[in-house]
């Protein structure tokens, strides 16, 4: 069951990955013309600090979401407990 699960969440991640790649085209002309004017060096600059600023939005909504899970998980096993006494 739990492999089950897991392979849905990666097929619905992958889905919404491409739902979302037509909007990666969308970026503004000027930026992407100015980017690309740069030094090969500065484009890597660039590339690494557009990384720097994901990790940590992208690491505090996994510790959220890991919180969720792990109270999801407490609550229900203390459900579980209480239905068993009665």
């Amino acid at each position: 069951m739990r492999l089950f699960v897991t392979r849905r969440l990666t097929v619905l991640l992958f889905l919404c990955g491409l739902w979302v790649m037509p909007a990666l085209g969308q970026s503004c002309a000027m930026c992407y013309a100015t980017a690309r004017a740069t030094p090969k060096d500065a484009q890597k600059a660039l590339n690494r600090a557009i990384f720097v600023m994901l990790f940590p939005p992208l690491g505090i909504m996994g510790a959220g979401v890991g919180f969720a899970f792990r109270y999801g998980k407490k609550r229900d096993l203390e459900n579980s407990q209480e239905e068993r006494c009665e």
